[in-house]
């Protein structure tokens, strides 16, 4: 049955993401238009109206959040305390640390590796917001931030890669898996968003493996996303290598 779960879980959450992700990519290689000169969005507008934009963008939230907690509701529930996985407090300090440290080791490659893709014409232009400016822009993106950095190490890391361990997979078996679907859904951004979140997967992967400490991973990765998607909000059209 832990097989069955698991396969429900991607089903409704990442797994499915990684398809459109995948066919995204299809789309944009049978368009005219070099990869080099198509963009894509990672904080888009939904609807026109204010106000109806921001109560969608608040419940694409929501649903994110609402992921993290099956993951982890599922791992309860199987008898794995969620202190077992690192979603405890024990240790604030050393998981902000942790945090700050994984952020830098991936945040500064990260965006080397995509001006790079981008210089060999296999990545889309990422604009990580275009939201209008709206008082309630920075913080949507903020919780945007959040809310994607509780879901994907919840699911990936403290549920995917228990569940395949309880299923017999050895440590680098699950670990690759893991990180390779991370990269599978962000397939859209082309060749260097791939490539970029394998890698962070096997980072954040094996720390977790290696330290069952969760919360810096979540806080690594929020710190990653705020800084993208706020920073870019804030220089977009002030710096000249931001799409």
């Amino acid at each position: 049955m832990l097989g069955t779960e698991v396969l429900v879980v991607l089903t409704v959450t990442l797994g499915l993401s990684a398809v459109r992700s995948a066919l995204s990519l299809v789309d944009s290689l049978l368009q005219p238009v070099p990869l080099s000169e198509q963009q894509v969005a990672l904080n888009a507008p939904a609807a026109q109206a204010e106000l109806v934009d921001l109560a969608l963008q608040l419940l694409r939230v929501l649903q994110l959040v609402g992921w993290g907690a099956l993951g982890a509701y599922l791992l309860v529930r199987g008898g794995i305390a969620l202190r077992a996985v690192g979603l405890d407090a024990r240790r604030p300090g050393r998981d902000a640390l942790g945090a700050a440290g994984l952020a830098a080791l991936i945040g500064v490659p990260g965006l080397g590796l995509y001006l790079v893709a981008r210089a060999l014409g296999v990545s889309l232009a990422v604009a990580p917001s275009t939201l209008d400016q709206t008082w309630w822009q920075l913080p949507v993106l903020v919780l945007s931030a959040a809310a994607n950095s509780w879901a994907e190490e919840v699911v990936m890391v403290a549920y995917l890669i228990t569940r395949l361990r309880q299923l017999g997979w050895s440590e680098n078996g699950s670990l690759l898996a893991q990180a390779l679907l991370r990269g599978a859904y962000h397939l859209y951004q082309g060749l260097g968003g791939f490539v970029g979140n394998v890698v962070m997967g096997l980072v954040f992967g094996r720390v977790w493996q290696r330290t069952h400490r969760l919360w810096a991973l979540v806080g690594a990765h929020a710190l990653i996303d705020v800084v993208a998607f706020a920073g870019y909000a804030l220089l977009a059209g002030r710096v000249g290598w931001l799409p």
